[in-house]
């Protein structure tokens, strides 16, 4: 019941978003069509390129998706294209082994006899080999049809829209029923996909090759037509739609960006109003597109034209400066040396620090005794942590962590940003790292260890913006700089909670906030 209610609620932006999704799919599988039908039959004459083209088609199709899309990033940048190119090469494989199977197994005889009457080898191609191969040739086109409609929830996680959007955002809040707002839709859209496909697929193949009588053949083809004409009319229309609605942005707009966790959707959402109710220029917004390093090259490639970092991560993960505690010195060496070496302005820092901190369940605090992170020293061999990629893996996180405090963690296991607090109340993991202004923190009733050797260094929140889109639109700075000092930790804490525990949009509670305070 919940789940309808919620389906009801949001259904203007799960409709919107699975437009997006067929869009992105949409036009993915026509690449790849375009791409690998013509490989496949180039490689059916040219019988020596057959392998290496399907061996290196085998080894795309092996590489990790996410993988695969970590490593075009820095090249492609983030948002359609290269969500579009990824799904892409994943299905090229199928369109191209169907392609060259079908056309390689067409009967000698047949071939043999289209020569004879005098048919040119392009009229054998395109009057013989084609047609007999088409029911193959479709069959691969409808298994990377489908896949590329599961792929392609991955566009989300760089901006490029889609039904990947509720997932990656329902997993991030611990959000069950936006989870499954995500996924059924997907799921039906790749059932439907299977459908249309599969009724090309009889389209396509010869009449004395399928059961049944000629009439009932005949009728089904012009019911498959009609189907795949809406179908087509459809899908075209979305497209046009969605082109037009994006080619509507006037020449004052600016992009930006966010990570993937729900305090950045809410500030994101605050700096994107501030600035449309306070100014001529539109905003795009592209606020879920991962982690740091995928927004900071989205900035500095132009993707995105501003986002909001945090001190202590420009610091020591993007600049790479071993970690210290003075938030003055952090701050003016982030704003000095990200203008130097990347033309990036760093705007006023805000009044809330996101900082690292260690969590336990109530329970845990109360069996080892723990206040502080020096506490674990006795308890720590004996509990299993749930950390974060980031935090695992930064010179700031965990091994640095661990050497200043002198213990050692027993087992661990390494999780994704909401996972790890649904790990922890289920007493699978025993202690986690999460962020200062967590709403989670306060929606689970954690135990949060003080950090009483002040290992952790100032994440104070700061927007920074391309210097370019600063210069264009100085108006931003004095907006930012009145909505930072109302943002406080307990602020954030209650807001996130909003969003976390409340389950409201990011964007409604951003609104909300600002109207209450005048901002807007």
């Amino acid at each position: 019941m919940k789940y309808i209610e919620y389906m009801i609620g949001n259904y203007p932006q799960i409709l919107s978003l699975v437009v997006e999704h067929i869009r992105l799919t949409a036009f993915s599988v026509g690449l790849a069509i375009l791409i690998g039908v013509p490989l496949g039959i180039i490689i059916s004459y040219a019988k020596k390129m057959s392998r290496p083209v399907l061996g290196v088609a085998n080894i795309i199709q092996a590489v990790p998706s996410m993988a695969l899309l970590g490593f075009m990033i820095p090249f492609l940048g983030i948002g359609m294209v290269p969500a579009v190119a990824a799904v892409v090469m994943y299905s090229l494989l199928p369109i191209i082994k169907n392609t060259y199977t079908g056309v390689e197994n067409i009967n000698p005889e047949t071939l043999e006899a289209a020569k004879g009457i005098g048919l040119t080898p392009a009229q054998v191609l395109a009057k013989v080999q084609i047609p007999l191969a088409l029911p193959v040739i479709m069959t691969g086109v409808r298994v990377a049809s489908v896949t590329a409609v599961g792929l392609m929830t991955m566009a989300a996680f760089i901006g490029a829209g889609g039904l990947g959007f509720l997932v990656f955002s329902g997993i991030r809040s611990v959000n069950n029923y936006q989870i499954i707002a995500g996924a059924v839709p997907a799921c039906l859209l790749a059932l439907f996909v299977d459908f249309l496909f599969g009724a090309v697929e009889k389209l396509v193949t010869p009449v004395s090759l399928q059961k049944g009588s000629n009439m009932r053949k005949k009728r089904q083809r012009n019911i498959q037509k009609a189907i795949l004409g809406v179908t087509a009319a459809g899908i075209a229309a979305a497209m046009i739609f969605t082109a037009f609605s994006n080619s509507s942005r006037g020449d004052q707009t600016i992009t930006i960006g966010g990570k993937d966790f729900t305090e950045q959707g809410i500030v994101g959402n605050m700096l994107a109003d501030m600035i449309e109710e306070n100014t001529e220029i539109r905003v795009n917004r592209q606020l879920d597109l991962g982690g740091t390093q995928i927004c900071f090259e989205a900035i500095k490639t132009g993707d995105i034209d501003m986002y909001v970092e945090y001190s202590g991560t420009a610091y020591s993960d993007t600049l790479s400066h071993p970690p210290i505690s003075d938030m003055e010195e952090v701050y003016e060496t982030v704003k000095k040396e990200l203008k130097e070496q990347f033309d990036i302005e760093v705007l006023k820092q805000m009044q809330f620090n996101n900082t690292f901190v260690m969590a336990v369940t109530q329970e845990t605090a109360d069996m080892y005794g723990l206040e502080t992170i020096s506490d674990l020293r006795s308890a720590a061999a004996q509990m299993k942590t749930g950390m974060t990629f980031e935090f695992t893996n930064r010179d700031d996180g965990l091994a640095g962590l661990q050497e200043t405090y002198g213990f050692q963690f027993g087992d661990g296991v390494t999780l994704d940003a909401a996972p790890r607090y649904t790990a922890l109340v289920n007493k699978e993991v025993d202690i986690i790292d999460a962020y200062a202004t967590d709403g989670l923190i306060k929606k689970f009733s954690l135990k949060v260890l003080e950090d009483d050797k002040q290992y952790f260094p100032p994440y104070y929140a700061m927007p920074i913006i391309r210097a370019d889109a600063l210069e264009k639109y100085p108006e931003i700075a004095p907006l930012m700089e009145q909505l930072g000092e109302y943002l406080t930790d307990e602020v954030m804490v209650e807001l996130n909670y909003q969003v976390d525990e409340l389950q409201r949009t990011p964007k409604e509670v951003a609104r909300e906030f600002l109207q209450s305070k005048g901002l807007i």
